[in-house]
C-alpha cells in the first residue's frame, strides 16, 4: 500500500502524530500531553490527534507506537511501566472510533523500523537499534524482518542483567542495562555527585543555579559540548555500558549494525566514541570476526511515528 498512514507514537509524557508518506516524509503533526495515569483519555487524545490530522490529509491506516509490551498479535498492550495500560485491547478500542484499520507496536519496535526502512540502517538487512531516553529500549530487524519473539516481547534490552545485585529497576529486577546506561542513570550520577559536593560536579551544579533537582541530561550534554570534563565522563560512563552491552548482544545477535537513538543520542560523539571503544575492548573474538557499525540513529525523535505508520501500511 502506497497511501497515507498516520503513525502514533504514545510516550509517558506526549503523544506524537503524525502524517506519513510511503518514502518515510513526515507531511504534518501534531503533539498533545499524554494522560499517562487515564486509559479512556489515552484513547480520546489519541484519536483526537488522528481526526485533527484527518481532517486535511487522505489517512487510510494508523499505526501506534505504544511505550510497553505488545502482544503478538498487534492489538494488545500487555504491560506499560509509565502508562495505565495493563493487558488493554488497544487495536479493538481504536479501530471503532476511527473507522480505520489499527495496528499496534511496541514503540522502540516502530523506532527501529523506521530507522531500518528510511534511516540509519536502510543499507543493511541485520540491524539493531538501541533507544536511550529515561530508559533503554530496543528494536531488532532479522533478514528484513522485524523480530517479535514468541509472545510479542522481544528486544526488551534495557532490562538485560548486566550487575547482579545492582541498581533496583522499574521492571522489578536488579542490576538492568538501563539503570546503567540510560538519561535516568546519567542525571542521577550527575546529581549524586553533586549532592556530595565532589570538586568535579561544581561547573555543572552552577550551571543548574546551585538547584541540584534542575541538573537534567540534555544540561549535561550542553555541559560536556563546551569542554566540562565532568560532564564528558559522565557521558563517557555511559558509552562504556552501551558499548559493552553491545558486545554481549553481537556475540548472540550478530547484527551488521547497532544504531543509538533517543534523546541521549543528542551527545553525539560525546556518547558514540566511547561506546565504539567499549564495544572494540570487550568484543568476543575481536580480530577473528567481521566489526559491526556503531552509529548514531537519523530519524531523531520522529522514528516511532514513521515506523509505526509505515508498519500499519504494510499489515
Amino acid at each position: 500500500m502506497t497511501g497515507l498512514a498516520c503513525g502514533i507514537d504514545v510516550g509517558g509524557t506526549k503523544i506524537a502524530g503524525g502524517v506519513v508518506d510511503h518514502e518515510g516524509r513526515v507531511l504534518e503533526k501534531l503533539t498533545v500531553q499524554s494522560p499517562a495515569a487515564d486509559v479512556g483519555a489515552i484513547e480520546d487524545a489519541i484519536t483526537d490527534v488522528v481526526q485533527r490530522l484527518r481532517a486535511s490529509h487522505d489517512i487510510q491506516t494508523v499505526g501506534v507506537g505504544a511505550a510497553g509490551y505488545v502482544d503478538r498479535t498487534r492489538s494488545t498492550v500487555l504491560f506499560a511501566p509509565n502508562l495505565a495500560w495493563r493487558d488493554v485491547d488497544l487495536k479493538a478500542e481504536l479501530e471503532p472510533r476511527l473507522d480505520l484499520p489499527v495496528v499496534v507496536e511496541n514503540d522502540a519496535n516502530a523506532a527501529a523500523w523506521g530507522e531500518f526502512t528510511f534511516g540509519a540502517g536502510a543499507h543493511v538487512d541485520d540491524f539493531l537499534l538501541l533507544t536511550v531516553g529515561t530508559g533503554v529500549g530496543g528494536g531488532l530487524v532479522f533478514d528484513g524482518v522485524l523480530h517479535r519473539g514468541a509472545f510479542g516481547v522481544a528486544a526488551e534490552i534495557g532490562h538485560l542483567r548486566v550487575v547482579p545485585d545492582g541498581q533496583l529497576c522499574g521492571c522489578g529486577a536488579h542490576g538492568c542495562l538501563e539503570q546503567y546506561a540510560s538519561g535516568s542513570a546519567l542525571v542521577r550520577n550527575a546529581r549524586g555527585e553533586a549532592a556530595a559536593g565532589a570538586p568535579p560536579a561544581r561547573l555543572l551544579l552552577a550551571r543548574a543555579g546551585g538547584e541540584i533537582g534542575k541538573i537534567d541530561g540534555p544540561m549535561v550534554t550542553a555541559a560536556a559540548r563546551e569542554g566540562d570534563k565532568f560532564a564528558v565522563d559522565l557521558l563517557a560512563e555511559l558509552g562504556r555500558w552501551l558499548g559493552e552491552g553491545i558486545a554481549s548482544l553481537a556475540a548472540v545477535l550478530d547484527p551488521a549494525m547497532v544504531a543509538v537513538g533517543g534523546g541521549v543520542s543528542d551527545a553525539g560523539d560525546l556518547l558514540i566514541v566511547p561506546a565504539r571503544e567499549a564495544f572494540l575492548r570487550t568484543l568476543p573474538a575481536r580480530g577473528n570476526r567481521p566489526e559491526l557499525e556503531i552509529a548514531r540513529a537519523t530519524l531523531g525523535n520522529e522514528a516511532g511515528l514513521i515506523g509505526a505508520a509505515d508498519l500499519s501500511r504494510q499489515d
